[in-house]
């Protein structure tokens, strides 16, 4: 069932807690039940404000993780949970990177929400990932242009956890409603596609960093 996340942080969600608006979002939660395929709400912090059971199974075997949880917030979990690349296929090139792009957006944007300060201030702790943010992004934004960044129509590969499945690709379809933008989120489905040609990707050992020391598909920096 389509379920309202992170209900154990403590930080107060952005959305506006009116009736009508709970209203709306238990309606939306509805329509995402009807949906086979992983479909998630998202705040402009990517907090997971509302997520479907193919979400939470597609994401239900990472590992207790303090701070990034698929079902609390999906760009943390891409960016810091170490069980990331087991679902989620070409890790650095197909969801680190272009989810470091969508966080610059935001900040740029947004850039006074002390929870978007929190995840600069992680990334920061971390040289490997501050490195990939300062000096593989804007290298990696050059080569695939501003369109490669932007998230719907994007073809990504999961690695689902029914091995019947196997590598499957799957577009990312942006969904957003009017009233969606409205309130500051986006509706993003993960729309599986014909799984035939697909490459097998190199799985990581559990708890391997998913950032190398630098990024392979950007240059080592010059001493």
């Amino acid at each position: 069932m389509a379920h309202q996340a992170g209900g154990q942080r403590p930080a107060p969600r952005p959305v506006p807690e009116t009736s009508e608006t709970q209203s709306y979002l238990q309606d939306h939660g509805v329509l995402l039940d009807a949906v086979p395929f992983p479909s998630l709400v998202v705040d402009h912090r990517w907090d997971v404000v509302l997520a479907n059971d193919a979400y939470a199974t597609l994401f239900g075997g990472a590992r207790p993780h303090p701070t990034a949880m698929p079902g609390d917030n999906f760009l943390r979990f891409v960016l810091f949970h170490p069980d990331a690349g087991l679902v989620l296929g070409d890790h650095e090139a197909g969801w680190c990177l272009p989810m470091l792009a969508q966080f610059k957006g935001a900040i740029d944007a947004y850039g006074h929400d002390p929870e978007l300060q929190a995840i600069r201030r992680d990334i920061m702790q971390d040289p490997l990932m501050d490195a990939a943010y300062r000096q593989g992004l804007p290298h990696w934004i050059r080569a695939v242009g501003e369109r490669g960044t932007r998230l719907d129509g994007a073809v990504r590969l999961l690695l689902h956890p029914d091995p019947r499945r196997g590598p499957t690709e799957c577009r990312i379809v942006d969904e957003t409603s009017q009233a969606l933008g409205e309130l500051g989120c986006r509706r993003l489905t993960l729309v599986p596609r014909d799984s035939r040609g697909a490459a097998a990707p190199v799985r990581r050992p559990r708890g391997q960093r998913a950032v190398p020391a630098h990024l392979t598909v950007v240059p080592p920096p010059e001493d």
